[in-house]
């Protein structure tokens, strides 16, 4: 009985230790941006593709941290670039299209979309 309970504790803390280090795996995925120096009173758009004429996904104002993919166009990402000091970092995404993961309806449906590098940040 003692052995049966012992295993079966063993095998829980394994798993919960395996649960947790994934779910630090995934959470790393992605990298933290904001949104940043978006005029007073208006809010940066999420597009579905990089392009201003694609469809609005969700718009959020300034100060909202955003998990950024690390894809940027023109061949960026963020990961590479994540050492550089953060003005560095700004202006390589400045006129590019950053990847981003949201809710954009709130409701736990994650979905990618886009938005436009001179209106982010590194968090």
């Amino acid at each position: 009985m003692k052995t049966t309970l012992f295993r079966t504790a063993a095998a829980l803390v394994v798993a919960s230790t395996v649960a947790f280090f994934a779910g630090h795996v995934q959470a790393s995925a992605f990298a933290a941006w904001q949104v940043k120096n978006v005029a007073w009173g208006d809010t940066l758009n999420v597009r579905k593709y990089p392009s201003s004429g694609s469809q609005k996904q969700a718009a959020y104002p300034n100060g909202t941290v955003l998990q950024m993919t690390g894809k940027c166009t023109g061949g960026i990402d963020l990961f590479d670039i994540s050492g550089l000091p953060d003005h560095k970092q700004r202006q390589l995404v400045r006129y590019e299209w950053c990847q981003i993961w949201h809710d954009p309806r709130n409701d736990g449906h994650y979905v990618t979309g886009w938005v436009y590098g001179r209106y982010i940040a590194p968090y």
